[in-house]
C-alpha cells in the first residue's frame, strides 16, 4: 500500500497533465507556424503518455486522480481568450504556453517538497513532467 504522499503527488501530476493538455488544445488552432504547431502536438502527446502512466499508477492505488482546479482552469481559459482576441499570433501563444510551463514547473517543485515522503515512482513521474515542461518552454523561445 502506497503512502498518502505518493497518492497526493500523483494526483497533482495528474491534474497538471490535464491542465497542460487542455492549454495546448486551447491554442493549437491559433498557431500559424507549422513547426510551432508540431512542437505543441509532440508535447501534448508526451503529456498524454505520461498521463496514461500516472492514471495506471493511481488506478493500482484505487484512486481516480484529480481534475485541474476549476478556478485555475477558468482563469487560464479567460486569459488565453482575452490575449488572443487582442493579438492573435504565434508570439502571444508562445507567451501563454511559456507562462503555463513556468507555473507548472513551480507548482511541481513545490509538490515535491510538500510530499517528500512519496515513493520513487511518484517522484520520477514528477521529474519527468517537469522535464517535459522545461523542454516545451525552451523549444518555443524563438516564438516569443
Amino acid at each position: 500500500m502506497a503512502n498518502e504522499d505518493t497518492v497526493k503527488l500523483l494526483k497533482e501530476c495528474n491534474a497538471g497533465i490535464k491542465m497542460g493538455v487542455n492549454s495546448i488544445d486551447d491554442v493549437l488552432d491559433k498557431v500559424d507556424s507549422e513547426k510551432f504547431r508540431n512542437i505543441l502536438i509532440e508535447s501534448k502527446e508526451e503529456h498524454q503518455a505520461l498521463g496514461s502512466e500516472t492514471h495506471k499508477l493511481l488506478s493500482r492505488l484505487h484512486d481516480e486522480g484529480k481534475d485541474p482546479n476549476i478556478m485555475a482552469q477558468g482563469m487560464s481559459w479567460l486569459k488565453t481568450n482575452v490575449m488572443l482576441a487582442m493579438d492573435k499570433n504565434d508570439h502571444t501563444v508562445a507567451d501563454l504556453i511559456t507562462d503555463g510551463c513556468d507555473m507548472g514547473i513551480k507548482s511541481l517543485n513545490r509538490y515535491l517538497n510538500q510530499y517528500a515522503a512519496a515513493d520513487s515512482s511518484a517522484k520520477d513521474i514528477t521529474h519527468r513532467l517537469i522535464d517535459i515542461e522545461e523542454r516545451l518552454s525552451d523549444s518555443i523561445k524563438e516564438y516569443l
